[in-house]
């Protein structure tokens, strides 16, 4: 490994993570032709039509050329980030049509490299989408919920050091109102995150559901987390894909996770768009 690859190697404990998102926000402005984003978006399960419907993608980057970031490790994503002009706005979003999660034991650094990225790009919102486990029988596949607020179940902060972040309103209330605004229809919930990549066991989600938790899955929180300590706005939204374990009455799948997202997925992105459109 060279002195210079080095420096950017995020599991080093000796690198700076924030000069590689800084250095990774160079590489983007350069490809892209674009100094300044204003919103980054990461697309989850379900939500990756979002990219096409919030305006002109000008133009894509495969992730393995920007520094820090990797291959998409999960079926149903996409190994590239865009940059796109949000239609009649004269903004511009940086949108992930991946993510990397906790379990693929790559660091929590590597998990929040994309939101320091964003951060460092210029973007002072990130709207952050999963695909998830629904906790309540009202919910069908197909649904999508404002995230209100995370319980962190990994037992790891993207934060490091003695830097005390205020999380109470990690999700940002006005975002919400402003995608309520859009869609008066949607409801908010308590999003857990587990670490997978198995899906949580019967005794599990019931244990979520006691300690306040209406959504599970194994995102999320941590990349919201790294958001605030960057000062950035966060709108966060899941899309149910399937009913919990012990809530639904068939064994899970990720089979299920792809289809449900693919069902709803033009209509979950119309909202979306519409929404950072209006942000």
């Amino acid at each position: 490994m060279t002195e210079s690859s080095a420096a950017l190697d995020l599991s080093d404990p000796a690198t700076d993570p924030f000069e590689v998102a800084r250095t990774a926000a160079a590489v983007v402005a350069e490809r892209t032709g674009v100094e300044r984003h204003d919103v980054a978006l990461v697309l989850g399960s379900g939500w990756g039509q979002t990219g096409d419907l919030i305006g002109e993608t000008i133009p894509t980057i495969d992730n393995t050329d920007v520094p820090g970031f990797g291959k998409a490790a999960v079926a149903g994503h996409v190994r590239q980030m865009r940059s796109v002009a949000i239609s009649d706005t004269g903004r511009r979003a940086l949108v992930y049509g991946t993510r990397t999660h906790f379990y693929e034991d790559k660091g929590v650094r590597s998990v929040v490299h994309g939101v320091r990225t964003a951060a460092a790009a210029g973007c002072t919102t990130i709207v952050i989408t999963n695909g998830c486990g629904g906790l309540r029988e009202e919910w069908a596949p197909g649904t999508p919920v404002l995230i209100r607020d995370h319980i962190n179940l990994t037992a790891h902060s993207p934060i490091e050091g003695a830097n005390f972040v205020h999380l109470t309103d990690v999700y940002t209330p006005r975002l919400r109102e402003v995608a309520k605004g859009i869609d008066p229809e949607l409801d908010e919930g308590v999003y857990v995150q587990f670490r997978g990549p198995h899906y949580e066991t019967p005794a599990e989600v019931q244990m979520a559901r006691a300690i306040g938790g209406d959504l599970v899955g194994m995102s999320t929180s941590l990349e919201a987390i790294a958001a605030r300590q960057s000062g950035m706005d966060v709108l966060g939204i899941s899309l149910v894909t399937n009913a919990a374990a012990g809530i639904s009455k068939t064994p899970l799948s990720h089979q299920e996770v792809i289809e449900a997202g693919q069902a709803a997925a033009e209509r979950c992105g119309r909202r979306l768009a519409a929404v950072v459109a209006a942000i």
